[in-house]
């Protein structure tokens, strides 16, 4: 990609980003996320011959939120492989909410997919007793080569004393024997892994490190193996931005996946990892602007996989 030509197009995607801000609302269910500001708002792009593109607030370290279902995933799928995996969670979309619980209870024996809470819960379960939250914490600073990650304890007591509605998801999980480890311990590390402190650089360098296939560009190590990332990315595009995945992907067609912290974090296949922070977000918890500015990006650099 030209640097230049790159920089107008980013430039123009912010311009049209601030624009529908003021649509959206930082997400509250949560009470120490709603401490956002609203206003924020930043774009990276990292490239694979290792030149990052910034514009914004790109520095601004927010909770990674349900981003941390793709780390989960990819630890799970490492371990197990995806017959395992796959066991105990389904990989088609919903059609409901991230924290649904109705489909669970009325048309299914397992969760639909990885990327909402239940499936997400139901693949924590399967590597709890292989890993603690120091492993995972390891291994989202290696795939998001960010050594400054850590756990924000606000958001995370806070998110602990209002995951009442994950709390069901688990336990229903557990009543139809999904979740065989202890549903508390898996509730734990799931809100452990949500309230990480990301920045949207982190999310580029993660996405990459998918758009390359595993191989981290910055060190030409394999970190993860093929398989596990076809997998991972053909479930981000399918099902990474909630109920709106379906129309994400017909507009953008690039897998992505969102968190209600405001991180939007999207891999084109062998060309770039981009990491958007926006915490306004639009009616399905996804980052509002940034749905807008990957649409923009997708057309102005020919993203879309199709």
């Amino acid at each position: 990609m030209d640097a230049e030509r790159l920089r107008e197009v980013m430039g123009r995607a912010m311009e049209i980003g601030r624009e529908k801000i003021p649509l959206g609302s930082v997400a509250s269910y949560i009470p120490e996320l709603s401490k956002a500001r609203k206003d924020a708002l930043g774009l990276c792009i990292a490239l694979p011959d290792g030149s990052v593109y910034k514009t914004g607030d790109t520095n601004i370290r927010f909770t990674i939120q349900s981003i941390s279902k793709v780390i989960s995933l990819c630890k799970a799928l490492e371990l197990h492989g995806p017959q395992e995996v796959f066991r105990h969670v389904g990989m088609e979309p919903s059609g409901e909410a991230f924290n649904s619980i109705v489909e669970l209870d009325l048309q299914a024996n397992r969760p639909f997919n990885p990327m909402i809470n239940s499936g997400a819960i139901a693949v924590e379960s399967t590597i709890i007793d292989y890993v603690s939250f120091e492993d995972m914490l390891e291994y989202a600073r290696l795939l998001c080569n960010d050594s400054g990650i850590t756990m924000n304890r606000q958001v995370y007591h806070s998110e602990m004393n209002s995951c009442d509605r994950n709390r069901a998801i688990a336990y229903l999980l557990k009543s139809k024997e999904i979740i065989t480890t202890n549903v508390d311990n898996s509730i734990e590390l799931y809100t452990k892994l949500c309230s990480l402190n990301v920045t949207a650089e982190s999310l580029a360098n993660f996405a990459l490190l998918l758009a390359k296939g595993g191989v981290s560009p910055f060190t030409g190590e394999r970190l993860l193996a093929e398989e596990t990332v076809r997998t991972v990315l053909s479930i981000m595009l399918t099902c990474g931005m909630y109920d709106g995945s379906g129309r994400f992907a017909v507009e953008v067609g690039v897998p992505t996946k969102s968190g209600v912290g405001g991180g939007l974090m999207a891999a084109v296949h062998g060309r770039a990892g981009v990491g958007i922070y926006g915490p306004s977000l639009d009616k399905r918890g996804n980052c509002i602007a940034g749905c807008e500015m990957m649409k923009q990006l997708s057309r102005d650099l020919g993203l879309h996989m199709f």
